[in-house]
């Protein structure tokens, strides 16, 4: 098996003018074929990455197949720059503003067109703050589902995308754990926001008069006591600021929303009651990626950590073995999480008696994050060794650790006077 732990070069030439097909201000839905967004293709590859038996490959992209990211320059909208080039023709900026699809004078002074971050949600969103703490030069682009936020990179539509990966009431979110795997994408950053719930309700509005409260599930699970001490039904929506947004832009009475204040007071609501959380303690981790790994510089002295994906072959003391690997080398292990395969969820296990029965199975995959980078020669070690036991493994990235975990909350005052660059 291949493994490959450092930068990969693209396996597509970028586009030209890229820029030009990005959405401005617009918010990605996920009925992305009215955006002439594509699934991503899976005749190739970026990563030399093996993929589990029976696991997805709709995330990989390649070079042939995609329809922005692996483009060369020689297809441009719907001219091909080839057909106009005959043999023994000189290459102008006609032919290239033809195949284009511009004109000489957009070719030569073309518009500025900022970078953006995809997140998952409206404006108002915790995930919105996430994205302007962690990439405050990039204009953000709000998805409707995970899954878009994870499309809109792969198809060069933002540079950057933002989603959270764990929080310390609700644990871990499994869907973008998922989308880990069917996409290539690498985790450049974390980030991590103290999350303080507020109740909110049209003006006017009192606690006493709510019969339904409406948010994100792990919003609602976050509260879970708050709202059954009210004796309210909860009904679950796909964000926080998208629960605020239904109830103004409905003008829905009796009906509650939990969400951050920023989104109450973008949407006009009055705020009942702020730090409505079961535990004061909430906080959310963040993970940046991008469509290319950090590189790392040899000089860097910042503490870093290290994601990896991978699966086993079925056996008593596979897990303990696969994580001796790390021990050995005094490597610190931040997460363990296992999970089923989602395309292959159940095996048959050889019994152990001799006879010829089998059992089923859940076919675990297991995320690790150990503190470490991969320029670090025990940790380039330590995944050599994992190789020996682990039929599957994957980096998912190497990265700067936040080291300040939930120091900075979502309604922090520098993070708001912030909030209204790109408003």
């Amino acid at each position: 098996m291949q493994c490959t732990y450092g930068p990969q070069k693209p396996t597509g030439a970028r586009p030209l003018r890229a820029g030009r097909i990005a959405c401005n201000r617009v918010y990605l839905s996920s009925r992305v074929g009215d955006l002439g967004l594509h699934q991503p293709s899976s005749s190739g590859r970026i990563a030399a990455m093996e993929t589990p038996a029976g696991a997805s490959r709709s995330g990989e992209i390649s070079a042939a197949s995609s329809p922005i990211f692996g483009r060369s320059a020689s297809v441009v909208g719907d001219h091909r720059l080839a057909a106009s080039v005959g043999s023994g023709t000189i290459l102008t900026s006609s032919l290239i503003a033809k195949a284009a699809n511009v004109s000489i004078e957009e070719l030569s002074n073309p518009t500025y067109v900022a970078a953006k971050v995809a997140y998952q949600g409206v404006p108002g969103a915790y995930s919105e703050v996430a994205a302007r703490k962690s990439c405050a030069d990039f204009e953000p682009l709000p998805c409707d589902q995970f899954e878009v936020a994870f499309q809109a990179l792969s198809q060069w539509m933002s540079e950057r995308a933002v989603l959270p990966i764990e929080n310390s009431l609700g644990g871990s979110i499994h869907a973008v754990y998922d989308l880990l795997i069917r996409y290539r994408l690498h985790i450049i950053g974390e980030t991590s926001l103290a999350i303080n719930h507020c109740l909110v309700a049209l003006p006017g509005t009192k606690r006493e008069d709510l019969k339904r409260v409406m948010s994100h599930p792990q919003a609602l699970a976050q509260c879970d006591a708050y709202l059954r001490r009210m004796a309210v039904v909860k009904e679950a929506v796909d964000d926080t600021a998208g629960a605020a947004q239904i109830v103004a832009r409905q003008g829905l009475q009796g009906v509650g929303a939990i969400c951050s204040r920023r989104a109450a007071e973008l949407y006009g609501l009055d705020v009942l009651e702020e730090g409505i959380q079961d535990v004061k303690d909430n906080v959310t981790r963040f993970i940046v990626l991008s469509r290319d790994p950090l590189v790392i510089n040899e000089t860097e002295t910042r503490k870093f950590k290290t994601s990896i994906v991978f699966s086993l072959q079925p056996g008593p003391g596979q897990l303990f073995k696969a994580l001796s690997v790390f021990a050995l080398r005094d490597i610190d292990l931040a997460k363990v999480e296992s999970r089923p395969m989602r395309s292959n969820p159940i095996v048959q296990i050889p019994s152990q008696d001799g006879s010829n029965a089998t059992r089923q199975n859940f076919n675990y995959l297991f995320y690790v994050d150990f503190v470490g980078s991969l320029m670090e020669v025990r940790c380039q070690n330590a995944l050599r060794h994992l190789q020996e036991t682990a039929p599957f493994l994957r980096v998912l990235g190497s990265y700067p650790m936040d080291t300040e975990l939930g120091s900075m909350s979502n309604d922090d005052p520098a993070m708001m006077q912030n909030m209204s660059r790109y408003n």
